[in-house]
Formats: structure tokens, C-alpha cells, sequence
């Protein structure tokens, strides 16, 4: 099953509840809402750097289907 952009937002949303987040404070944020491997991998092919908010990873992600 392909990885969209609606189910990582749904794993990583809460991450910028405090602000910018970095990669590995989505990766902290996905393993910790039981996302699927594959999510996680999407994340680890991300560029080290903070991103402000999540439509900021669209940028890097823009590959991914927006959803269902």
C-alpha cells in the first residue's frame, strides 16, 4: 500500500504542536503513533533541517499522493 500525504500528516501532525520540527522529531512522532514501516522510511529520506509546519514537507515529498 502506497504511503500518502494524508497518512503521514495523520502520524506526524502533533509533532509541530510545539513548533518547527526536524526529521528525526517526525521519525520520533511516527514510530511513536504506530505508523507503518513504510511511513518511516518516507521520513528517513528526508534532508536533515527543520521544517516549519507540515505542508513544508510537501516540498520534499511532493511525490506522494495527496490520499484515497
Amino acid at each position: 500500500m502506497t504511503v500518502t500525504r494524508t497518512e503521514l500528516a495523520n502520524h506526524i501532525e502533533a509533532a509541530f504542536a510545539a513548533g518547527p520540527a526536524t526529521r528525526d522529531r517526525l521519525l520520533a512522532y511516527a514510530a511513536g503513533s504506530h505508523a507503518r514501516p513504510e511511513v518511516i522510511e518516507v521520513l528517513k529520506t528526508l534532508p536533515e533541517g527543520v521544517y516549519p509546519t507540515v505542508r513544508d514537507l510537501w516540498h520534499e515529498l511532493g511525490h506522494l499522493p495527496v490520499g484515497d
